[in-house]
């Protein structure tokens, strides 16, 4: 039934909940591959600071951003047991739900599998919600798992 998995993570502990029901799913259903898909968000150069600072530090920011990544991709895919599962591992540039949409719908993904921060009200308003952007537009299912729950 699923032979793709397309796993996003943000770097963040709330994101790794996700890895044990990625495991068991990808075990039990036999997954050809499990791509583990960090996007990178490109850092706004504001105001006087960003004047300040200059476009060097920009490139110096993202740049640090992508080895964090891929050093927690990488344990990420450990965790998974990499040894067992085909895992691999993207990061890329962009708006994270814009990028998680395309690339489901360019890499024959058959299910998407994300963590929800569980944001609500004013604050879910006023940042927005990339799982909800991806809910409501994937061509794929999607597996929502709240952080803390096994």
């Amino acid at each position: 039934m699923y032979r793709n998995i397309l796993v996003p993570l943000d770097g963040s502990e709330f994101a790794a909940f996700s890895l044990d029901h990625v495991k068991a799913i990808a075990t039990g259903c036999h997954v050809s591959d499990v791509v583990l898909l960090a996007v990178v968000e490109p850092v706004p150069q504001v105001g006087m600071i960003g004047n300040f600072l200059g476009s060097d530090w920009q490139v110096e920011r993202e740049k640090w951003s992508i080895n964090w990544l891929e050093t927690y991709l990488k344990q990420a895919a450990d965790r998974l047991g990499a040894d067992r599962l085909n895992v691999k591992m993207d990061i890329i540039p962009g708006n994270p739900a814009n990028e998680i949409l395309e690339y489901a719908s360019q890499h024959r993904t058959d299910l998407i599998i994300m963590t929800t921060h569980g944001r609500s009200g004013i604050i879910r308003w006023a940042l927005g919600s990339v799982a909800d952007r991806v809910v409501r537009h994937s061509p794929v299912p999607v597996l929502l798992i709240r952080p803390g729950v096994r």
